[in-house]
């Protein structure tokens, strides 16, 4: 499957109009964030190609893609922890995409088993696990 998205027909159309003119890197991806929708909280950041943004739009359940391992991912596939879709978002000049979700499984989003990726604080230059 290939995905594609049209193009905004001028600033004006990418900024205010109606089209999901996304505008993909010269890798051809998007930078992705996902929070929790009933709380708010910082779940992952994650990047995607066409095809994920695609797939995320049509099954209501986030897919990505995996930078190094060259493919698309659905998140949760093999962990569980599925992340379905409340709200989609994307940002005043579409370069940025905006997921809020509800975690399924066990709630976690970070592959080391954690509920957040970002469970690390900067500390004087020292990363501390977040209470």
């Amino acid at each position: 499957m290939t995905a594609t998205f049209p193009q905004a027909s001028d600033k004006h159309a990418l900024e205010h109009g109606e089209v999901l003119a996304p505008r993909f890197d010269a890798n051809g991806l998007i930078a992705a964030i996902a929070t929790d929708a009933d709380t708010g909280e910082v779940l992952m950041f994650a990047w995607m190609n066409a095809e994920a943004l695609s797939r995320t739009l049509d099954t209501g359940e986030a897919h990505y893609f995996s930078r190094s391992r060259g493919e698309l991912w659905h998140k949760g596939a093999t962990s569980g922890q599925i992340q379905r879709i409340v709200e989609a978002r994307i940002d005043c000049d579409q370069d940025c995409v905006w997921l809020k979700v509800r975690p399924q499984g066990d709630g976690g989003a970070c592959h080391t088993g954690a509920r957040s990726c970002f469970y690390r604080l900067i500390v004087n230059g020292k990363l501390v696990d977040r209470p």
